[in-house]
């Protein structure tokens, strides 16, 4: 019998009138169904976030850190369970779906920490001038209210732990939409926020389908808006709510630059094998996969017949196989978007190394080389398992290569050289740049987000926390200071 996944509205497990199928990304098995809430469930859900702000802003300290580690601690727990049912309905290998649960455990663990020691005030004199004698003010953070996190496919249970774990360190209400390829795995969480002591109202996950999503966006109870998605979604979002607080992760067309420094066996051996490696590891869903090499000439032929040589040995196949490397996208559609892209590349002039191969939604790994300017692969996210190698002449050009293009998430640089790395600081125009490594590093503690066209505002624990406050000075007056 096929299971039905009930939904969590306002902290307690409701099931609607309908549901939803999701389908295993390798085989189309029927993984499960979710529930899917009437909008008279949604306005419940809603409503009970807004009725419980003042009394959840007002949560000591300790309850909410309470509730986060007791989630850390389930997550662990549960790993095995979550991270079959993240490769059942998202087609990750296995291996990379364990270490997403490890990353979710994480992320909760920080924003326990973050809740015990964020917003301790900010004290500061104001007798500078003679009109300020005896004051003090005091700057503290508050909720600016109730948030609607918008999760993507790509990871369904860590980037909604990013949105729902620092609502619950600052003490603000959350409305959770997961994405409906992927709910299966934000539905499971919401079973473990269930065992916390939470305020009934604080938190709701609710798979409501896409084209519905747009009247929660343009709810004026709802002020503060986190999305992770697509770029023509989320400018949307933030097109048609101009007056809330909107953060938007947008993906992007990472590079990897390798310096002329980089030239001995060994560095090229690690370059190759992190390109390799994190060009292919979510079957390049994710949106720091690397999708361009940029190396210098001195070290390019040498270093594109080690990527090659990589990329091939990576394992392809059924994701839950303990040995698989690479398993399907999420869908046969994304799939044949991201042949077609390639089929026009190679009609346009370029040189296909490896790979170029479909077979239902799974694409194999795939190289090339002499990737012209103008097509779709050179300009947009792939967001597949598709990387281009590009020969330059020089640290100048191929910082210049790096910033030719509208996003900018995150660069790799390889280089020993810890002037160039300062230098690839100042000059790249990417949200991070990885120095000695793949761009697709990223600690869940650090801030993660973008420039140009890859969003606004960050992401990471504290970085969300500030996000979804802001400050308000308290003035005291008549102070012997």
């Amino acid at each position: 019998m096929t299971t039905t996944h009930a939904f969590w509205l306002a902290g307690r497990r409701e099931s609607g009138l309908e549901a939803f199928e999701v389908h295993h990304p390798w085989d189309g098995s029927l993984v499960g169904l979710a529930g899917v809430p009437t909008e008279e469930q949604v306005e419940e859900a809603v409503a009970a976030a807004v009725a419980v702000r003042a009394e959840f802003a007002a949560t000591p300290a300790h309850v909410r850190a309470a509730a986060l580690d007791h989630v850390a601690r389930r997550l662990v727990e549960r790993t095995e369970e979550l991270a079959r049912l993240v490769t059942a309905e998202n087609g990750k290998p296995i291996k990379w779906a364990r270490g997403e649960v490890g990353r979710a455990a994480s992320v909760f663990r920080w924003a326990a920490e973050e809740a015990r020691r964020f917003n301790g005030g900010d004290a500061q004199r104001l007798d500078t001038d003679a009109g300020g004698a005896g004051r003090l003010a005091l700057t503290r953070r508050f909720p600016r209210g109730v948030v609607l996190g918008i999760a993507p496919f790509n990871f369904p249970l860590n980037l909604v732990a990013h949105k729902v774990a620092p609502a619950i360190a600052v003490g603000t209400p959350i409305i959770l939409k997961p994405a409906p390829a992927t709910p299966l795995s934000a539905l499971a969480l919401g079973e473990i926020l269930a065992e916390t002591e939470l305020p009934a109202g604080s938190w709701s996950v609710l798979p409501v389908p896409n084209d519905r999503m747009p009247a929660l966006v343009r709810d004026e109870r709802l002020p503060v808006v986190s999305f992770t998605g697509s770029g023509p979604v989320g400018w949307g979002i933030l097109d048609s709510a101009p007056r809330k607080h909107v953060t938007l992760e947008l993906g992007g067309n990472a590079a990897a630059v390798v310096l002329a420094d980089w030239s001995s066996e060994q560095d090229l051996e690690w370059a190759a094998g992190r390109i390799a490696t994190f060009a292919n590891y979510q079957a390049g869903q994710s949106c720091i996969s690397v999708q361009r090499v940029i190396a210098d000439a001195s070290v390019y032929d040498r270093l594109v017949a080690k990527v090659v040589a990589k990329v091939e040995a990576q394992v392809t196949g059924d994701p839950s196989d303990e040995t698989v490397d690479v398993g399907p996208l999420v869908s046969e559609a994304a799939a044949q978007r991201v042949e077609s892209w390639v089929d026009e590349a190679v009609a346009a002039g370029a040189t296909l190394l490896t790979g170029g191969k479909r077979e239902g939604a799974s694409y194999a790994p795939t190289v090339l080389a002499d990737l012209p300017a103008g097509v779709t692969l050179a300009c947009e996210e792939v967001f597949g398992p598709v990387l281009s190698l590009h020969r330059v002449d020089g640290t100048e050009a191929a910082f210049a290569a790096v910033n030719d293009s509208p996003y900018g998430l995150q660069a790799g640089v390889f280089t020993h050289d810890v002037q160039t790395a300062f230098r690839a600081h100042r000059e790249l125009e990417v949200g991070g740049v990885v120095i000695g490594d793949a761009p697709s590093y990223r600690a869940d503690q650090m801030p993660y987000g973008g420039a140009k066209q890859s969003g606004v505002g960050r992401e990471g624990v504290r970085y969300a926390m500030e996000d979804y406050t802001y400050e308000r000075v308290l003035v005291l007056t008549g102070l012997a200071l």
